[in-house]
């Protein structure tokens, strides 16, 4: 049983990390056009001490730890840094969100790992919308990114599209996005566009999950669990019958999952936050950069008891997704 529970009583068992505020990509909903600016690298967590991080957490009971950005693939020795993560401490369970630009170059040392899921961030197989939404990316890196990957590991594929509305909600988008899963023996997944910059965000581009799923069931999905497991996340699955392909749904705003949430994050330079939707955390990279492991457990436990029983009413961040870590 997990030892970090918090004072309503949910055992939390898993950390999202972020090893880079930067990114290739400058995504519509997570960064605004005039971009962001950079972290310096000496302010971001080392190596070292993430690994000094996570031997921390695992003490504490957390059982899985996902890498995220930015994108974890432009820094350089991430890679070479998941190796030593996976040697030391090998009872973590270890995952990796990417947008796949890059997943190519990195397929077949990333798939020794037995990592235990690769999320990939697409929100459509259509050139023209992905450029567009990217900011310049290129579809076709992804797509053999993601091949690449396949052929070399039976591990969990995730792919995650964030709905946004006369953009990529419509059935053909959908059933097209779905049918690139299938083909890839991955789980397509689709999620609400979330507040977390109103900058960016905008209600009438929402799609809300019942929305959603209204849109699946008229393609003959029904419904098939809310759990895969106790760290694999908040998605509703909904499955074809014929042809037995699932599909997740995300439904972060209109029904929220705080009541059973048993994650916590960490951002590139180290501030730990209780919640998503968190405007500041507690500072982790001071105790981990003198190798004070007693106070960054302390500093983790200060977080945990901060921790809201829900979203509802937080302020938005001031910083964007990127720079929290997706």
């Amino acid at each position: 049983m997990a030892r970090i529970v918090d004072r309503y009583g949910r055992h939390l068992t898993y950390v999202r990390i972020s090893v880079t505020d930067r990114c290739n990509f400058r995504c519509r909903y997570c960064m605004p056009p005039s971009g962001v600016s950079w972290v310096p690298h000496e302010a971001i967590l080392s190596y070292e001490e993430i690994l000094g991080l996570c031997g921390v957490l695992g003490e504490l009971g957390v059982e899985k730890v996902r890498f995220t950005g930015g994108e974890p693939l432009v820094r350089k020795g991430f890679v070479d840094f998941l190796y030593r993560l996976k040697e030391k401490h090998p009872q973590l369970q270890v995952a990796v969100t990417t947008n796949g630009s890059l997943l190519k170059k990195w397929a077949p040392r990333l798939a020794d790992l037995n990592l235990t899921a690769l999320n990939i961030s697409l929100d459509t197989i259509s050139k023209d919308k992905f450029s567009y939404i990217t900011r310049g990316g290129n579809l076709e890196e992804v797509i053999s990114g993601i091949d690449a990957f396949r052929s070399h590991s039976d591990a969990t594929i995730k792919i995650n599209a964030v709905l946004i509305k006369d953009f990529n909600d419509g059935e053909g988008e959908i059933s097209a996005l779905i049918a690139f899963a299938r083909s890839r023996r991955a789980i397509p997944r689709f999620i609400e566009f979330m507040p977390l910059d109103d900058d960016v965000w905008s209600r009438d581009r929402f799609i809300s999950a019942d929305n959603m799923i209204e849109v699946l069931r008229a393609m003959g999905y029904t419904h098939f669990s809310d759990e895969e497991g106790q760290n694999s996340g908040p998605a509703t699955y909904l499955q074809n019958p014929l042809t037995g392909q699932r599909v997740g749904i995300i439904a972060a705003v209109s029904h929220h999952f705080c009541d059973r949430c048993n994650r916590l994050r960490v951002t590139a330079m180290g501030e730990m936050r209780s919640c998503l939707f968190a405007d500041s955390g507690v500072n982790l990279k001071e105790p981990l950069s003198s190798g004070d492991l007693e106070e960054v457990c302390k500093r983790i436990m200060e977080c945990v008891a901060a921790k809201p029983q829900s979203w509802m009413g937080l302020k938005s961040s001031s910083r964007h997704m990127s720079q929290i870590g997706g």
